[in-house]
């Protein structure tokens, strides 16, 4: 069990603005590197619904918001490895190095580091804590709903994938190959994770997101096997 802190602030304001913005930066640089799919606008956006989960559910929102900055630092590792290295592991290896040196006590910075690790959605660890919980739905957010599907299809274009293969049960094909489509990252993946949410505040937001995303994809099938 991750232990927490037992402040959820510093009670110094501009110390953690300080920490933020080093950490911001930091993050920044790291994804550098990173397909755009998870690139750094991806985390921005992990930032704002991380934040808003956060304080609906009374977490620490310091932790949630670096955590969320953090999350994916690791993910150009994996895109170098096509999938062999799990970028939520090396990630918090990679996050604790960033907050080495920082103005953070054991127990935040150990529930940050436990968040990072256990985000994955095919990660083996289970999310723990409240700020765990938190920074895996933000992240399953924004898998799912408009921009899930875009970026569905951009990571599939990013690895080569085609359109789509409707010839091949998507359970018999591979990740990081020529059909890793955007359907199969649905069919494998996005249409349950409304029902892998955590928190309160993440389910409420998923129900709509699920919805649009599941239309689409039957539209999407629908029209496709008219042109063939």
């Amino acid at each position: 069990m991750v232990q927490m802190g037992k402040s959820k602030s510093s009670g110094d304001p501009s110390m953690e603005s300080f920490i933020e913005q080093t950490v911001m930066e930091a993050a920044r640089d790291m994804l550098s590197g990173a397909r755009k799919s998870h690139a750094w606008d991806h985390t921005l956006r992990v930032l704002a619904t991380a934040s808003r989960i956060g304080e609906a559910e009374g977490a620490d929102v310091l932790a949630v918001r670096l955590a969320a900055l953090l999350h994916d630092v690791g993910r150009p590792l994996e895109d170098e490895s096509h999938g062999a290295v799990c970028h939520a592991k090396i990630g918090a290896k990679l996050a604790g190095k960033v907050l080495a040196g920082l103005n953070l006590d054991e127990g935040r910075r150990k529930n940050i580091l436990h968040s990072i690790e256990t985000h994955r959605y095919r990660g083996n660890g289970a999310p723990e804590t409240l700020e765990a919980k938190v920074l895996f739905d933000a992240d399953k957010l924004d898998s799912i709903g408009a921009v899930g599907i875009a970026r569905a299809f951009q990571f599939a274009g990013e690895v080569g994938a085609r359109l789509h293969n409707p010839d091949t049960a998507p359970e018999l094909t591979e990740a990081y190959s020529a059909d890793d489509t955007g359907f199969r990252e649905y069919s494998l993946k996005l249409r349950f994770i409304k029902d892998r949410m955590l928190t309160q505040t993440g389910r409420s937001m998923a129900k709509e997101r699920h919805a649009f995303m599941d239309e689409f994809f039957r539209r999407f099938c629908d029209e496709y096997s008219a042109l063939i």
